[in-house]
């Protein structure tokens, strides 16, 4: 029995009045209880599946060609009515960013009470007990208090949880995960994509899969279809698929992903980026042919059919792929560029207050941290969702004041209150942000958001156009991104530009939060590369916060765990990596 079928898809929009596919000739089909893994690079279409899916597709965007049912139902020719009575009950969905998928006016209670009103639960006592056994379902504490917190008074990760608890509290049976796991640390995802195959055995749950993280779709997916430029170019057996690739660009992929063990390699970082919609509407041949290290002249006029049995593959020589190799090996890290201290944090702490006067309730988020960081130097933070990563962050921002302790940022102290520490700090330091969409202004262009720091110093419109002309080709983003609005770009682009923003002026210290976790592993690979060359240009340093294990042993030079606040275990990252001696980092090794 199959449940969900495409056959021929297309969706279109119009560009300067001709039509313009965005998925081209989409063939996919997916059984009850079964995971299908879509992968591929930021714009690639896979969110577009989802979005035909549902009917929510952005204005200008349809379906004009092909088939697309449910349960033997046509999703596209469907009456309204009929499709909102399917929506949220037999097909959920999992969205990609959850600070921002969450009303951020309602509480969690609230939120949780109109989702199952929506599924018939009529009493109001029912609908909190559901919504608690939910919340308790996804592994969240103290469900019963949460109910009462607004999203942003939880972190990333446990927002994330949330979403998914909302997804599977009907049963339904067909799920489409648009990367539930960004915003959660190892541990977390381990445990989630544990309950999602309890709960696809439990109630034959169908799930659509949408991922840049190739190491997990090989884990959990039974099959993935690799898609560039709108179309589906190689798929099968997800194992066999990630392992073994056929087509040069799945190799490219997984030469770009960083080792979590075993010698350190360099990353293959596929040049340029995926053209546009303008680009591919009118191109001959193959569409990954001028990106492909093995293109020939018959891949740039004709394009090849997706063929075979149980692995298909859309490409004139796969025979050839296995040759591709990565690049060179990365410098070798854990030694510092410069002697001088470039931060350094003593007996830090912050206490958070919560509650009214006559119940006071403290969190102690941060507990008597010390650490230093050189000029130049890599430091990654690490843990579980809610350990005191992101505050951390913040400390060394200024976005919180410390309850106790000192930070010292090039000299000097910057933890007391004044101007002049302000001031300081911010010709010394910037911040990436962990969620891109809220980070950036709707209103303005991206052009003037990556060089508002230029703006504010006073630098004319000439210069400003120059600079963000270089930052865009830095970071892997086409030059009509600059005149585009956020709301224009994908999830991994408005990451790109939050990055962007930051690095303008290229700051002596960055604090990275989770600053790839919405990044495909091509421009992931691309990033590190970048990263590297400003650090050894610039002496510049990072705090990089993450739960990307491979990409902090690539990366960093020293790692610091963190659990409940403190610090537990801290080192050169391949001797904490190799032997961790905390028992919590040898769980957090052992989940990744």
């Amino acid at each position: 029995m199959t449940l969900l079928v495409a056959r021929r898809l297309t969706v279109s929009t119009v560009l300067g009045g001709m039509r313009a596919p965005v998925i081209r000739g989409l063939d996919l089909s997916l059984a009850p209880g079964k995971m299908l893994g879509l992968v591929g690079e930021s714009g690639a279409g896979k969110s577009m599946i989802g979005r035909a899916i549902a009917q929510v597709m952005p204005a200008g965007f349809a379906v004009t060609g092909g088939l697309l049912e449910f349960d033997g139902r046509d999703l596209v020719g469907m009456p309204a009515a009929a499709r909102r009575s399917l929506l949220g009950r037999d097909i959920a969905f999992i969205p990609q960013e959850p600070l921002t998928a969450l009303n951020p006016v309602l509480t969690v209670g609230a939120q949780m009470e109109e989702h199952f009103s929506h599924l018939g639960v009529n009493t109001r006592a029912e609908r909190l007990a559901r919504a608690i056994a939910a919340l308790e379902a996804v592994h969240l504490r103290d469900a019963a208090d949460l109910l009462a917190r607004y999203p942003h008074q939880l972190s990333g990760g446990m927002c994330q949880r949330v979403l998914i608890a909302m997804a599977f509290a009907s049963r339904p049976r067909l799920v489409i995960a648009d990367e539930p796991t960004t915003a959660l640390d190892v541990t977390i995802q381990a445990r989630i994509v544990s309950l999602m195959a309890e709960l696809q055995r439990r109630d034959g749950t169908a799930v659509l899969f949408i991922t840049h993280d190739l190491r997990l779709a090989g884990r959990i997916c039974d099959e993935v279809a690799v898609l560039y430029g709108g179309s589906v170019i190689e798929q099968g057996p997800a194992r066999q698929v990630l392992e073994t690739p056929l087509h040069p660009y799945t190799r490219c992929l997984q030469l770009a992903n960083p080792a979590l063990s075993g010698a350190r390699r360099g990353l293959y970082a596929l040049p340029d980026q995926m053209p546009g919609l303008r680009a591919l509407a009118g191109m001959q041949g193959c569409h990954f042919a001028p990106r492909c290290p093995l293109a020939g002249d018959e891949c740039r006029v004709r394009m090849p059919d997706l063929a075979g049995e149980t692995r298909r593959v859309a490409c004139w020589q796969p025979d050839l792929t296995a040759g591709i190799g990565a690049g060179p090996a990365p410098p070798a890290v854990g030694v510092r560029t410069s002697g001088v201290k470039l931060v350094e944090v003593r007996g830090l702490g912050k206490i958070f207050r919560t509650g009214s006067v006559f119940r006071r309730r403290q969190t102690r988020a941060v507990i008597d941290v010390d650490f230093d960081i050189a000029a130049g130097e890599f430091v990654a933070v690490v843990g579980e969702s809610g350990s005191g990563k992101s505050t951390l962050g913040r400390l060394l921002m200024g976005l919180e004041r410390p309850s106790s302790g000192t930070i010292r940022l090039d000299g000097r102290i910057v933890s007391v209150p004044g101007e002049a520490a302000r001031r300081h700090r911010i010709r010394t330091a910037q911040m990436v942000f962990q969620d891109p969409q809220s980070a950036l202004n709707p209103r303005r262009r991206v052009a003037d958001i990556i060089t508002a720091a230029l703006e504010a110093a006073g630098a004319d419109r000439a210069t400003r156009a120059m600079r963000a002309s270089a930052l865009l080709a830095e970071m892997g983003l086409a030059p009509e991104i600059g005149g585009r609005t956020p709301s224009q770009l994908s999830g991994g682009q408005r990451q790109r530009v939050n990055i962007a923003r930051a690095v303008c002026l290229v700051p002596k210290l960055l604090v990275a939060d989770e600053i790839v976790s919405g990044l495909d592993v091509s421009i992931q690979a691309q990033l590190l590369a970048l990263l590297q060359r400003l650090r050894r240009d610039h002496a510049f340093a990072m705090l990089f916060i993450s739960h990307d294990l491979s990409v902090v042993r690539h990366l960093c030079d020293r790692v610091l765990v963190m659990y409940q606040g403190a610090i537990v275990e801290q080192g050169p990252v391949e001797q904490v990596f190799a032997r961790p001696l905390h028992a919590y980092t040898r769980s957090l090794l052992a989940a990744a």
